[in-house]
């Protein structure tokens, strides 16, 4: 339904890579406050001659379970995701509680040095954790000082020793062992200090009474120590089988925020993390942005091909969009062919404009399949933190209705724009009023004639207005895009179709034959039953089909090219001309141009408008004349305004005109009287008339 008459560098992958979403500055605080902690430690058990370890059977034996975790943790492949409690954290409280927070300190140590030699690419986010479980070490040695208790390698705090108000103790500097670590490292990888998504809570809390049990275990590691300490190294079953479930856990935390074809992240990660972003980019005044990415043929290849060739196309779309991700930016998987990516920070809409082309432009290069070549077109939708939405989910909801869009004009790249988008609170209540000026006939059409350039009507053409009780007049272009985003567009055209034919009917019985243009959208075309739907509307007002034209664009070929082909054909069929509206504004038009069964085209306004000062405009209008004659067809020329123009074009050969020259849009009694006044001498522009009454009137009195 026409409106009125009247427009790469690479990414660093996705995951908990060297201190990815860690809050700026504080690792390297938390780093060197352990450092300095644990060198004063060291100067001060050196300077006083104290021992930093054991050297008896209960050292070895400790050293030999402090071994076995170790092999445990270079086997397990995988760093020590949120540290401090793990199976190395029971063994260095325990030694704490026998020997001091230096020989403790040192153990963490130990284990993390030796695990971040055995994987150097995790040896930062390993030096975080071990410095984490120093200071909380430090802390539990605090609780112990506290209660007058200060073990040493000399004078152990043995457990035989301890009584029943030991307890206390001994379950107060475990709290604080493990408050710290938690605390340290929830922050540290919470960023900018915003919540952590849910999942990863989930984890924490599971770790947490994993953890609990774990250091339950601790104090009967000092008995075996004092008692029996061959017996030490048993206890490395059930560490390494409680420090398993951490890794369970975390394994499942991380199968909740993943996609598992692509291991990207999913939708219940994107919104999370765009919320952070969000949070972070409002406390600095700053600009985030989100793209909706899809691909456009990518259903044909999975009919095609089979499913698991689109799975395999899948994978490499993933791998060439985190590729062309620009620095800071982070990609997700929300579901078939849809992918988001997430920028944190935007300069501007155009700055986020601009990366979405370079994603798609990415996207939509050629992919290899097996020799096969294929390509994948792409369409996104953008949508900016804080001008079109101030949450995750209306970011993401409004970046999906800027892809629709693009997916539907072909532009490649749409952002966000509230006027198209129906599913606002205002838009919504329009489409509901819409619906109700729709069934009280409220709404209006208004007719704007086409002349030929010997003054003879060509015909006229029907163009939508709505007054709202409230808002006054309507444009056309905000409640038509209404109408096309919702079910009411089929509702729409049966009632201008009906309107149309009624007055066209009415007309012809005042002896007024001219034809009536209506616009159609390509929803209506591909509409199973339009064809015939038309021709019963024309027979029961007993209108000739030729009486009608439909003027169509050629997005009517772009979803089902077929269908479009057979609706158009049956509509030919019954004796209805086509007309192509907007000619030059689409892509692949002279291919489109030969696949519809058309008699007229129109050339756009944008190109007309400037037809008289712009060289380039002048020669596209001109080809566009020589093409369309070529092929048989009649060509009228959109938003004539000036005598000029009209001049330029009818030297270059134009067929018909439309425009304000000639009329604005009037409605029927308007419009009726204008045919009546110039049915016998046709239409003549304002200079010719006023010419011509000066020859007639040369006194100067002019006859109305």
């Amino acid at each position: 339904m026409k409106p009125s008459e009247s427009a790469a560098p690479v990414s660093r992958p996705h995951g908990r890579a060297v201190f990815a979403g860690i809050t700026p500055g504080l690792p390297g605080a938390v780093v060197a406050l352990a450092a300095v902690v644990l060198a004063v430690g060291l100067y001060e058990a050196l300077s006083t001659g104290h021992g930093l370890f054991p050297g008896d059977t209960a050292g070895w034996c400790l050293a030999i379970l402090t071994g076995l975790i170790v092999g445990h943790l270079v086997a397990l492949g995988r760093d020590r995701w949120w540290g401090g409690t793990g199976s190395g954290a029971a063994l260095t409280l325990a030694v704490l509680l026998l020997y001091g927070w230096v020989p403790a300190g040192l153990v963490a140590m130990t284990v993390v040095v030796l695990v971040g030699a055995a994987r150097r690419h995790r040896w930062r986010q390993g030096l975080l954790h071990g410095a984490a479980d120093v200071l909380g070490i430090g802390a539990a040695a605090l609780v112990l000082a506290a209660f007058g208790d200060t073990p040493s390698v000399e004078r152990p705090w043995q457990p035989l020793d301890w009584t029943i108000g030991a307890i206390p103790e001994v379950v107060l500097s475990a709290g604080a062992y493990l408050v710290v670590t938690r605390l340290l490292l929830w922050y540290a990888h919470a960023p900018q200090g915003a919540s952590l998504p849910t999942a990863t809570r989930t984890a924490l809390i599971r770790q947490g009474l994993v953890a609990v049990a774990l250091l339950g275990i601790a104090p009967l590691i000092c008995v075996v120590a004092a008692s029996l300490p061959v017996l030490l190294p048993l206890f490395a079953v059930p560490l390494i089988a409680l420090d398993s479930t951490l890794w369970i856990a975390r394994a499942r935390a991380e199968e909740q925020l993943r996609d598992p074809l692509t291991g990207l992240p999913n939708r219940q990660w994107l919104l999370e993390r765009t919320w952070t972003a969000l949070e972070a980019a409002e406390g600095e005044g700053a600009r985030a942005a989100l793209v909706l990415i899809d691909l456009d043929r990518f259903r044909s290849v999975n009919d095609t091909l089979g499913h698991l060739a689109g799975d395999r196309l899948l994978l490499q779309i993933a791998e060439r969009l985190q590729l062309a991700l620009p620095r800071g930016a982070e990609a997700a998987r929300l579901g078939g062919d849809e992918f988001a990516v997430l920028l944190p920070t935007a300069d501007s809409t155009t700055s986020a404009q601009r990366v979405a082309r370079h994603l798609v432009a990415e996207l939509s290069s050629p992919l290899d399949l097996d020799g096969l070549t294929l390509v994948l077109e792409a369409s996104a939708g953008v949508a900016v933190f804080p001008d079109h939405a101030l949450d995750a989910e209306g970011l993401l909801r409004r970046a999906d209705v800027a892809m629709y869009q693009a997916k539907r004009d072909r532009t490649g790249v749409e952002v966000y724009e509230s006027k198209r988008d129906s599913n606002t609170p205002d838009r919504l209540g329009l489409l509901g009023d819409l619906r109700r000026a729709l069934d009280a006939r409220e709404v209006e059409l208004h007719y704007q004639p086409k002349v030929r350039f010997d003054g003879q009507v060509a015909g006229l053409e029907a163009l939508v207005r709505w007054v709202h009780p409230e808002r006054g007049r309507v444009p056309p272009d905000e409640f038509i895009a209404i109408a096309e985003s919702s079910g009411l567009m089929p509702h729409l055209t049966e009632y201008v179709l009906e309107t149309a034919l009624a007055q066209v009917a009415r007309w012809r019985a005042q002896g007024l034959n001219v034809p009536v243009a209506v616009n159609v959208s390509p929803r209506d075309v591909h509409t199973p039953g339009f064809a015939g739907a038309v021709a019963a509307r024309l027979a029961r007002h007993g209108v000739p089909a030729g009486a009608l034209q439909l003027e169509i664009t050629e997005h009517v070929l772009l979803e089902d090219p077929q269908r479009a082909a057979d609706t158009l054909a049956g509509l030919t069929g019954h004796g209805v001309k086509m007309s192509l509206d907007d000619f030059g504004t689409g892509y692949s038009s002279l291919v489109h141009l030969r696949r519809l069964p058309v008699s007229e085209l129109k050339i756009d306004r944008s190109f007309v408008a400037r037809l008289a000062v712009d060289t380039e405009d002048a020669e596209i209008v001109r080809c566009t004349l020589d093409l369309a004659h070529s092929l048989g067809l009649l060509v009228v020329a959109e938003g004539v305004e000036d005598d000029e123009t009209w001049e330029r074009l009818r030297d270059l050969g134009c067929d018909a005109v439309q425009g304000w020259l000639v009329a604005a849009a009037m409605p029927p009694a308007e419009t009726t009287a204008w045919l009546r006044a110039r049915g016998e001498h046709g239409w003549r522009r304002p200079s010719e008339e006023a010419a011509a009454l000066e020859v007639d009137q040369p006194s100067g009195h002019v006859v109305q």
